[in-house]
């Protein structure tokens, strides 16, 4: 990429279904039919069996290293705390990594790169823009026929083709991220909405409806604004600043304080259909499954602490007579207290032992999945 585009080189992690690298470019323009000619230096790179070479150098050195490149200086500043650390070289590249990694590039037997998407540096939309390249690498040229394969077969399953071609719904670059159900999808969406609301009304919940829009003061006071901002539409509006509800959460304490509240209304279950916008990152939008505009079958329970396992055991239950119907399997996933998160530290311990007490009950697989919930409190997730 170095070589091909004269960037930035930003950051570049393995993942669970590859790898990516992104780059920062001036102008930021990464045409996704560069991507052969960039397959081509790497095959090459591969046959030329080029080594990878492990060097600990100094904090001073490492700063001269990369003193052309603002990023790379960011993480030296944020990651190393040592005096010195390790840097992999590889032909004409000279990477920050811990490694380890293979003996020379001609281990690589398989390798072919995807595609191109947009990025920001650390996720956050006000920094600089990125460009990403995606790819993937088997160590048998079998494995990359047989991962090839199975691709194939996924695009035939894919929902955005299959939901075009069945006139149900399609997206459009005028609203990216939002959904066009037609008479077709909109009759399936309202099936499967009457449903739902059934199941609420036979355990108890009442349907509410709440506003699309709230002033900052609202997401001020939920904690939202300090914790969520970046993912929020919102607007000047007058002399106060508006955004789009990304959920229903501050709506609903709304509702639950606008007047006195007796302990004989508890436990008291709120459902609501209403629209949510999430100012989620456009190379992110992936069909339904990521999306600006939604609306989820989304309820909150207000009740005692002596009423929670209860309450608890009826969401869970919940989950797996409309998982059941629809023939979906699940597992559980415990998520617990964030590094950034709001709130006493002993009400999350009490939480996080109530909810995995209520799992445990459950009888069901789950695991735990640490430092993963909401900033406000513990989540159980499918």
């Amino acid at each position: 990429m170095e070589c091909l585009y004269r960037g930035s080189l930003c950051h570049g992690p393995s993942t669970d279904s590859g790898f990516f690298y992104d780059m920062h470019l001036d102008p930021s323009s990464l045409p996704s039919n560069d991507l052969p000619a960039l397959q081509e230096l790497c095959t090459q790179m591969i046959r030329e069996r080029q080594l990878f070479e492990r060097l600990e150098v100094t904090r001073g050195e490492l700063l001269e290293l990369f003193k052309h490149n603002k990023f790379k200086l960011q993480i030296i500043e944020e990651k190393i705390t040592t005096q010195t650390a390790t840097v992999y070289r590889c032909g004409s590249l000279v990477d920050l990594c811990r490694g380890p990694h293979l003996p020379h590039t001609g281990k690589i037997k398989a390798f072919k790169l995807l595609k191109t998407s947009s990025a920001q540096w650390r996720g956050d939309p006000s920094l600089p823009p990125l460009h990403r390249v995606i790819g993937v690498s088997f160590p048998e040229s079998r494995l990359l026929r047989d991962w090839e394969q199975e691709r194939e077969e996924a695009r035939g399953r894919d929902h955005r083709r299959i939901g075009r071609d069945q006139e149900l719904y399609f997206f459009h670059e005028l609203s990216p991220g939002s959904c066009f159900f037609l008479p077709k999808g909109a009759h399936l969406y309202n099936t499967l909405t009457d449903f739902i609301k059934s199941e609420y009304r036979q355990r108890g919940y009442t349907e509410v409806v709440t506003p699309n829009i709230f002033s900052s003061r609202l997401w001020e006071r939920s904690g939202h604004w300090q914790h969520y901002r970046d993912s929020m539409f919102s607007f000047r509006v007058e002399t106060d600043t508006f955004a789009l509800k990304p959920m229903n959460c501050p709506g609903h304490c709304l509702m639950f304080e606008h007047r006195p509240r007796s302990w004989r209304e508890l436990p008291l279950r709120l459902a609501d259909f209403g629209v949510l916008h999430r100012n989620e990152n456009s190379g992110a939008l992936t069909g339904l499954t990521r999306v600006r505009r939604f609306i989820q079958d989304d309820a909150h329970i207000f009740c005692t602490p002596q009423q929670l396992h209860s309450e608890m055991r009826g969401c869970l239950q919940f989950l797996q007579a409309v998982y059941s119907v629809l023939g979906f399997s699940f597992r559980l996933y415990l998520s617990t207290r964030p590094d950034k998160f709001m709130g006493d530290p002993e009400m999350w311990d009490n939480a996080e032992k109530q909810l995995q007490s209520s799992l445990e009950e459950f009888g069901e697989p789950w695991e735990l999945n640490p430092g993963d919930g909401a900033f406000y409190g513990p989540k159980v997730r499918p």
